[in-house]
């Protein structure tokens, strides 16, 4: 028998409260895996895990069939020096639920838990389901989802689940960050010097404010190069050979980061590193089932600046969850518990638009 709603809501909320009140910072998430597991299987779910990726199929999985993930995270960032609550005290006030990581992104991975529940022993169902409960997003860990995909069946479509008030975020943008240096000529402050690498950086920062990349997305906008870090000498009296800059670019649907690399590369007037191009951005087509699905129960569509784990993935990919964005990462933090309650419903109606 299917559980009732109003149950797996109750029970979701109970688990949120568990996992906030259990430390599970990126790399250190064993004990919140452990509770999630736990959570499914008292639904006779059978759970596998990886590492602190806890993951389980639908009863009736069909390979035949084409696959849907679901997959939030478990693990958190560390609580910043302004809260004044304690961070890893589940409680409930005003209708809020406050704690650590409960808007970022335990609301959304309970919420997700409890949909895939109720859809687990559901049978003719037009996609496969995986559930994925994973760690390390935070910090884009090795063990994290990257470690997971490989070893599960090929994902044609996935809600990850992330704040966006039950919005449809159908594009994200991806990021690359880049070590840039501006060269010079070292020599002592006394003594003249027309190759001063600090005054070679005024144009070159010039050149990056001004830039702009030509392909604008209709969901995400304009690619967006910013200046976050500038760093150069050690002595009064020295003029460095060198002034190394960060830049950060967020990266929309329109260009892949191998090109963003490869035109900054050629045309910024400084030499350009890339860290790592692997965080891309994502999308789905806004004419998807899943998407039409959401939009019928009259939720808006948008693109987010923010990462997640859609990085990580190959298949089109929406983000969707409650909370709010904009709550993440902040002191007490806390996600309303009727958000939960209305995203566990407009989870299961959207899939229900879109599986049935």
């Amino acid at each position: 028998m299917r559980p009732t709603q109003t149950l797996l809501t109750e029970k979701a909320i109970e688990l949120l409260k568990k996992l906030i009140g259990t430390p599970s910072f990126s790399g250190e998430e064993d004990k919140t895996a452990d509770a999630i597991a736990e959570f499914l299987q008292g639904f006779g779910v059978k759970t596998q895990r990886q590492h602190n990726n806890i993951y389980a199929f639908n009863k009736y999985f069909d390979e035949s069939k084409p696959t849907l993930l679901l997959n939030s995270h478990h693990d958190t960032v560390k609580p910043n020096s302004a809260y004044t609550k304690d961070p890893f005290n589940a409680h409930i006030e005003d209708g809020k639920l406050y704690g650590l990581g409960s808007n970022d992104a335990g609301g959304c991975l309970v919420s997700l838990l409890a949909t895939f529940v109720h859809f687990y022993e559901d049978e003719n169902l037009s996609h496969n389901i995986i559930m994925a409960a994973t760690g390390e997003e935070e910090d884009a860990g090795e063990k994290s989802i990257r470690a997971l995909l490989p070893i599960l069946p090929k994902i044609d479509v996935a809600i990850v689940g992330e704040p966006t008030l039950m919005d449809l975020a159908i594009a994200e943008k991806g990021l690359v960050v880049f070590d840039a240096v501006v060269e010079g000529t070292p020599s002592h402050a006394a003594h003249p010097n027309d190759n001063n690498a600090i005054y070679n950086t005024i144009e070159v920062l010039q050149w990056l404010k001004n830039y702009s990349f030509d392909k604008v997305s209709d969901a995400l906008g304009k690619v967006k190069l910013t200046v976050t870090q500038v760093s150069a000498g050690n002595q009064h009296n020295v003029v460095p050979g060198h002034v190394d800059l960060v830049i950060d670019v967020r990266v929309n649907d329109r260009y892949t980061n191998q090109e963003i690399a490869n035109i900054l590369q050629k045309e910024a007037p400084c030499k350009m590193i890339p860290r790592s191009l692997r965080l891309n951005s994502s999308r789905i087509d806004p004419e998807h089932d899943l998407v039409k699905s959401g939009l019928a129960l009259g939720r808006k569509t948008y693109g987010s600046p923010t990462l997640s784990d859609q990085a990580a993935l190959t298949c089109q990919s929406v983000k969707l969850g409650p909370g709010d964005s904009t709550r993440s990462h902040s002191a007490d933090e806390f996600i309303f518990v009727d958000e939960i309650k209305e995203g566990i419903d407009i989870y299961i109606k959207t899939l229900i638009g879109f599986l049935q």
